[in-house]
């Protein structure tokens, strides 16, 4: 019976271990470029570990909403979007403006609201 319980929280924490590399990796960013989450994307201009300038977009369905997005990094820096009410079948865009250096492995996400509502979280990992 030991073995077999041994057996189970072994294999548990493996697909734990696995499950977590997923979720938790995220693609480089080196240099400028734009991720996307289902509705929401964040677009960077500047190069290596320097963040200027964000821009968040959220797309919006098929009926006026009111929209917001947080924009945040793992050492502390976050900033809120306006809030705008939109029509229908059109995008959210604001910036946020951290203009500051951070340290390589640092994490950059945003999150965008409909309605209140969480419709996509967007991350990316800043690289040199």
């Amino acid at each position: 019976m030991h073995d077999v319980t041994k057996k189970i929280v072994s294999a548990v924490g493996a697909t734990a271990a696995a499950l977590g590399c997923v979720i938790f990796s995220s693609p480089p960013a080196a240099a400028d470029g734009k991720w996307c989450n289902h509705s929401v994307c964040i677009e960077t201009y500047d190069t290596g570990t320097y963040l200027g300038r964000v821009e968040v977009s959220v797309t919006n369905t098929n009926q006026p909403n009111r929209i917001s997005a947080r924009v945040w990094t793992t050492n502390g820096w976050s900033a809120t979007t306006k809030v705008e009410d939109v029509a229908k079948f059109r995008t959210y865009r604001d910036q946020a403006y951290p203009q500051r250096h951070f340290p390589a492995g640092t994490r950059l996400c945003a999150e965008g609201f409909r309605g209140g509502q969480s419709v996509g979280l967007p991350c990316v990992t800043l690289t040199n």
